[in-house]
């Protein structure tokens, strides 16, 4: 599979990559050997770039990535996992439900300082069962997770200290880069306006129906040589699924709006012969920014039929036709959209 390169960095990274919230339980359970077998489908299909977080299944995610990796060749992969959530121990009973199934026995403690940056990396050492970590992304700092006046707390962690370990990890080689998790544009340009970052993971935002990201924060990465990783390209399902009943968009059900726009696409497509799915894997990596594109499952037969969308690449021509249906996030208020 081709690569592309991270930055300024010397990391490469393949063009599709592996993401992993649906091994943590993301609405649905992930047993063991599924999520092994999911892992060894995308090894199969080439792809060598895996991204984690402690936040997928409260460490399910990281200690599944972690066996599957363990007897690969050290320079074999990528992995990247995620800071700004440290895991702490809980009764059963007190586990916070949060969209995953059964998870691990622990509850959410938000921390973006230096400490709290260094005592994750350490603890997912320990989960992963592996001495190297190569990208860390800080997770869903922003007004769209924390609201407002919670986030700009956060904000002054991270940049009072949690830059400083971010800094310090990448200068000693302990890690190759890091950068943001996000799903919304406005945390990623005010990072950007003092902070050097290496990537940005942005999920929903650069899909080929939400076009969130290309007025300002594209350019932007251009111009600063800053690599997007795309994830959630399908929108919480709707641009692989199509303007079905219970269709989701951006984690809730999709608006009459949103459906109307997906039903334009989804006729376009037809013309052309092909899914929409093909179309919405395959956009973003037109753009230069992008270094890859994320791919989430838990079920290896789903990733099949995902990769065998991405073997014969469509031309950069055929995505002008759906921009007309396209859409831009609305202005983000002062209270959290998704916890």
């Amino acid at each position: 599979m081709k690569t592309r390169r991270i930055g300024r960095t010397a990391l490469e990274v393949t063009e599709y990559s592996f993401g992993t919230a649906p091994l943590g339980g993301l609405y649905r359970p992930c047993p063991r050997d599924v999520g092994i077998a999911t892992l060894q489908a995308a090894w199969d299909h080439g792809i060598r770039y895996f991204d984690t977080a402690p936040h997928y299944g409260f460490g399910h995610a990281e200690r599944y990535v972690g066996d599957f990796l363990r007897d690969k060749p050290e320079d074999s992969y990528v992995l990247s996992t995620k800071v700004g959530r440290l895991l702490a121990p809980v009764p059963k009973h007190q586990i916070p439900n949060v969209g995953f199934v059964d998870p691990l026995p622990f509850k959410l403690v938000y921390d973006y300082s230096y400490d709290g940056i260094m005592r994750s990396v350490d603890f997912s050492y320990a989960r992963l069962g592996l001495n190297r970590i190569d990208i860390l992304y800080v997770h869903d700092i922003g007004v769209y997770t924390h609201g407002r006046e919670v986030n700009d707390h956060y904000v002054k962690q991270l940049r009072d200290g949690g830059y400083k370990a971010l800094d310090q990890l990448k200068s000693s080689g302990a890690i190759k880069a890091f950068g943001l998790g996000v799903n919304e544009v406005p945390a990623c340009l005010d990072m950007m306006a003092d902070i050097d970052i290496d990537v940005i993971l942005m999920a929903g935002r650069y899909s080929l129906l939400d076009r969130s990201a290309v007025e300002e924060l594209l350019p932007l990465c251009e111009k600063r040589s800053t690599s997007i990783t795309a994830g959630g390209v399908f929108n919480s399902g709707i641009l692989a699924t199509g303007a079905v009943p219970g269709a989701h968009f951006d984690y809730t059900p999709a608006t009459d709006e949103v459906l109307d726009k997906v039903r334009a696409m989804e006729a376009l497509a037809a013309e052309r012969g092909r899914p929409l799915a093909q179309f919405a894997l395959q956009f973003p990596l037109h753009h230069s920014a992008v270094a890859s594109v994320i791919i989430g499952t838990a079920k290896p037969d789903s990733l099949d039929r995902n990769m065998a969308l991405t073997k014969e690449e469509l031309p950069a021509s055929s995505f002008a036709r759906f921009e007309p249906h396209t859409l831009v996030a609305p202005p983000l208020g002062d209270t959290a959209v998704r916890e």
